[in-house]
């Protein structure tokens, strides 16, 4: 069987772009009918001067400039677009869901008890702003306010280091403490953590940082390490990578543009706190983060923190809209999502590893509230 000539245009000097290949990868060693061509690229880099002559069969693209979408379109080949830094009219076109991403980062930071949010991004970035708009709609629905800063990213606006610590130190030092921050993405989230180190803010206790990509390297040489959303690039990457293959065989496709939702979060010490001033209730969260997993109830949430039943709902109500048992099932469903997201474990390992009595009842709280059977979530996080 004659193979098809792919070109992959995708970035590999960030860690997203390199996720992005690891999905593209994972198809071609289901179907083995590639022949790849991989250009070594970062983001701003010139379109590469063999993409007019090529004659392959299909390209798959990250174009993350205006020059280099014009250069892949021109070529009249089959392609999907896996951008995010602007609007394209490309068809397919695969992505993250940022909407979600942003709504994620909140969660987090609204199940540790914050009440008040910032956000920081970048102007002109659309994957930044549509996480900027996720997370901002999401805690304003529940009547919290948030900041925001953003400042460019790349270009001839973008502020020397200098300049940019400057105006993030001023703006750290607007926010009242406590404050939950969600950076657009880990490059962001570091700058933060660095400007907070310059200037005595404590992290996480007065400002509290979360970033997005889950770049493991540069998390971990955060200081304290950033806890971050984990966009599933990888589940992008072999979709796109399927629908070329469609593609590529004559099949006309009607999915205009896909978003993939994240995988969950990376917990680590820049989130790693409870405000709310209420100590009983943080006591309480504090217990259920660290043993919903064992199969507790809310009657153990109470006699470890000796508190009425009554008083616990009706705190639990007035700073985390939810009751006690909801938020036992918040946890737990959270872990459920991780272990299937990123193992093969089966359901009936993951049920009995997130506390759950067996799987027939994991499986009615899981469609609740994820509005997808665990086999549907998996799926649509691990595409076959």
């Amino acid at each position: 069987m004659n193979k098809h000539h792919v070109a992959l245009i995708v970035e590999t000097s960030t860690s997203y772009g390199r996720d992005l290949l690891h999905g593209i990868v994972r198809f071609m060693r289901v179907h083995d009918n590639w022949s790849v061509f991989l250009e070594q690229r970062d983001l701003t880099r010139d379109p590469p001067e063999w993409l007019a002559g090529w004659k392959g069969d299909g390209i798959i693209s990250r174009a993350t400039t205006a020059e280099l979408a014009d250069a892949v379109r021109s070529t009249g080949i089959p392609m999907v677009e896996l951008t995010d830094r602007h609007a394209t009219d490309v068809t397919p076109h695969v992505r993250s869901d940022d909407a979600a991403i942003g709504r994620l980062a909140a969660e987090h930071l609204i199940e540790r008890g914050f009440e008040r949010f910032a956000f920081c991004g970048f102007v002109g970035e659309a994957w930044s702003l549509r996480r900027e708009s996720g997370f901002v709609e999401h805690v304003g629905a529940l009547g919290f306010p948030c900041e925001v800063y953003r400042t460019a990213w790349f270009g001839p606006c973008t502020l020397s280091f200098d300049e940019e610590q400057r105006r993030l130190v001023q703006w750290l030092q607007s926010l009242s403490p406590p404050t939950g921050v969600m950076a657009s993405n880990d490059v962001r989230g570091q700058q933060i953590l660095d400007a907070c180190s310059k200037t005595g803010i404590a992290v996480p206790e007065d400002v509290a940082v979360i970033g997005v990509d889950n770049d493991e390297l540069l998390c971990q040489m955060c200081s304290p390490p950033l806890s971050s959303v984990i966009p599933n690039a990888a589940g992008a990457g072999y979709r796109a990578a399927e629908l070329l293959a469609a593609m590529m065989q004559g099949t006309e496709q009607s999915i205009q543009s896909q978003v993939i939702e994240p995988i969950g979060i990376a917990e680590r010490h820049s989130t790693d706190v409870v405000a709310i001033a209420d100590r009983e209730v943080s006591a309480a969260l504090h217990f259920i983060r660290h043993n919903a997993c064992r199969g507790i109830s809310v009657d153990d949430v109470t006699n470890a923190v000796a508190i009425s039943r009554s008083t616990l709902e009706r705190q639990f109500r007035k700073y985390l809209k939810r009751t006690p048992q909801q938020e036992i099932r918040y946890v737990q469903v959270k872990r459920v999502r991780e272990l299937l997201s990123t193992t093969d474990l089966s359901v009936e390992r993951i049920a009995s590893l997130c506390g759950f009595e067996n799987p027939e009842y994991m499986y009615v709280v899981f469609k609740r509230i994820v509005h997808q059977t665990p086999g549907e979530f998996r799926q649509q996080m691990n595409p076959r």
